[in-house]
């Protein structure tokens, strides 16, 4: 559509400019400049206020002007279809597009919201795809909102993510999480206290530029903060210090083959019953335990490369690396008992 605006707006000019140049060569080059061109534009739009250049006097001034009004016309309307079509399609596309977008999230419950598809939202959201969590993006612009959609599949809200309003059509209500990615402190912290207060039980995890703004971050109900700069300058060190720990790291995240990531699995409460690490059927799953975290005295501890013969009393947390599917059914067998 924009090609087809583009091409009658070029006809449309071109008419114009034929128009006047066809009345100065006609007047040859006596008529002012202005006038030809005045002439030939109420000419195309068929305003009609008069004959400001005597065509009358010349033996191809109205015949021309018959055959550039026939020109106008053809031009002129296609413009005019074509503009009203581009904004009546357009308005339409957005409509039901939003639709389809809005009955997305109604079916979706314990999906992630994400606030922000710029240059840090953009990752969260292509990781999220990645493993297959569900979640919704929120930005303010459709033409962001469009792309990601198009692109990752996912539903998509446009609008502010600081007003409650935006919050609640992304479903937070029944949402597990948030992201705040947005660019500026405040609208994290906005983000932030909108999100705590609309579902208490929400995990929120939001950016942080100025160093500062952590506190007030954790403060206004944030459970987790991370700051891009921090974790680009541990990049940087990392690169230099560890290069093979960091190309390990990049092609488990980037293999388009399989999708390999650090997980975890929640042990529910065994009452009196207890379990062992090699009761799980973690070599069935094809899982490496990498370490247990321990919610031992009140304060949770980490167990690296627990033994087999581990006995879980229930309230643990393993963390494991393998296919994010292959974590879900375990996860759904641990629950299950």
């Amino acid at each position: 559509m924009p090609r087809r605006l583009l091409l009658a707006s070029l006809a449309v000019l071109s008419t114009i400019v034929i128009g006047t140049a066809g009345y100065w060569g006609i007047g040859g080059g006596q008529w002012p400049l202005g006038d030809c061109l005045y002439q030939a534009v109420i000419g195309i739009t068929t305003v009609g206020f008069g004959e400001i250049v005597p065509l009358g006097e010349t033996a191809f001034g109205r015949p021309f002007t018959i055959v550039l009004l026939a020109g106008g016309m053809v031009s002129a309307g296609w413009f005019v279809t074509t503009a009203a079509a581009f904004l009546i399609e357009g308005e339409l596309s957005g409509l039901t597009w939003r639709k389809r977008m809005n009955t997305q999230v109604k079916k979706l419950a314990g999906h992630y919201i994400v606030c922000g598809g710029g240059s840090t939202g953009i990752h969260c959201v292509r990781e999220l795809a990645a493993i297959g969590a569900p979640f919704v993006v929120v930005d303010r612009s459709e033409e962001v909102a469009r792309t990601i959609t198009r692109d990752l599949g996912c539903p998509a809200v446009v609008g502010d993510a600081t007003h409650d309003e935006v919050l609640v059509e992304a479903g937070i209500e029944r949402a597990r999480g948030v992201i705040s990615a947005l660019t500026e402190d405040k609208d994290n912290l906005f983000v932030t206290v909108t999100a705590r207060a609309l579902n208490p039980a929400l995990r929120i995890v939001a950016k942080a530029i100025d160093p500062r703004a952590d506190g007030k971050l954790r403060r206004a109900g944030a459970d987790s903060v991370v700051s891009p700069n921090m974790i680009g300058g541990l990049r940087l060190v990392s690169e230099m210090v560890r290069p093979e720990v960091v190309t390990f790291l990049d092609v488990m995240l980037r293999d388009k083959d399989r999708t390999l990531r650090i997980e975890e699995v929640q042990v529910p409460p065994c009452g009196a019953r207890t379990r062992r690490i090699c009761d799980l059927g973690l070599e069935r799953h094809k899982l490496l335990l990498l370490a247990v975290k321990d919610p031992a005295g009140g304060e949770r501890r980490l167990h690296y490369n627990p033994a087999p013969e581990r006995v879980l009393g229930g309230g643990e947390t393993l963390i494991v690396l393998g296919e994010p599917e292959r974590v879900r059914q375990l996860s759904l067998e641990v629950a299950a008992g």
